[in-house]
């Protein structure tokens, strides 16, 4: 197999995979193809990819109950979603379901791009790592109070980033800059509220405190 990074993109719209295909290349992955959730499911099992695009709506099933699918059978991949809607109930169905990123149709091939490189990087660099200060960098989990708590690689890149500025206010630029490439400028700000409500439901809401106008800090143990 190819030492290339894999991209499984599943996408029924034949002229936007194809369009997919030929800008991925191009960007030097190896791009893996599925117009349905059936191909997926074989995409995954065989092509072994390291990051998976998935449309929401596709012929055979929903892109989010088959992210809640795989993340079930014990997935751990980054998961990109793509999606004609750009509803604050869509992105939270899709962090609900285990994705890590949402991206609306249409979107600018560098903000594609960007949202890549990023995922990859977060989960490249948690995976090299052992834990520490209660993360377990190899599963994705948090561990405090007794509890451990499974976390989206997105979650748990936040997460990390509290905990080693305990007690300092960060900006909501400083996070988006810590997660996300370019500083954060393709990410809508909503995106950011999302995934710190989400963590704060996980790991306890009084663990986050918000300052208002400026951003967060980390009240927790």
């Amino acid at each position: 197999m190819s030492g290339k990074t894999r991209l499984l993109i599943v996408e029924d719209d034949i002229f936007l995979q194809d369009g997919l295909r030929d800008l991925l290349t191009r960007d030097g992955y190896e791009v893996l193809l599925a117009g349905s959730l059936n191909e997926a499911r074989l995409g995954l099992a065989e092509g072994d990819p390291h990051l998976l695009i998935l449309d929401v709506g596709l012929p055979d099933g929903n892109g989010f109950a088959f992210c809640q699918e795989i993340r079930e059978q014990g997935y751990e991949l980054p998961v990109l979603f793509l999606t004609a809607r750009d509803e604050e109930y869509e992105l939270v169905r899709g962090l609900n379901a285990g994705g890590d990123d949402y991206l609306c149709k249409p979107f600018r091939a560098l903000e594609l791009l960007s949202r890549i490189k990023a995922l990859l990087r977060r989960a490249g660099s948690m995976y090299q790592l052992a834990t520490r200060e209660g993360l377990n960098y190899s599963r994705l989990q948090y561990a405090a109070g007794g509890q451990c708590v499974q976390l989206t690689p997105t979650e748990f890149a936040l997460l990390e980033k509290f905990l080693h500025n305990r007690g300092q206010i960060l900006t909501r630029e400083q996070l988006l800059a810590s997660i996300w490439d370019h500083e954060g400028q393709f990410i809508d700000d909503n995106t950011l509220s999302v995934h710190i409500s989400r963590l704060r439901d996980k790991i306890g809401r009084e663990s986050i405190e918000t300052v208002r106008g400026i951003g967060y800090r980390w009240r927790g143990i």
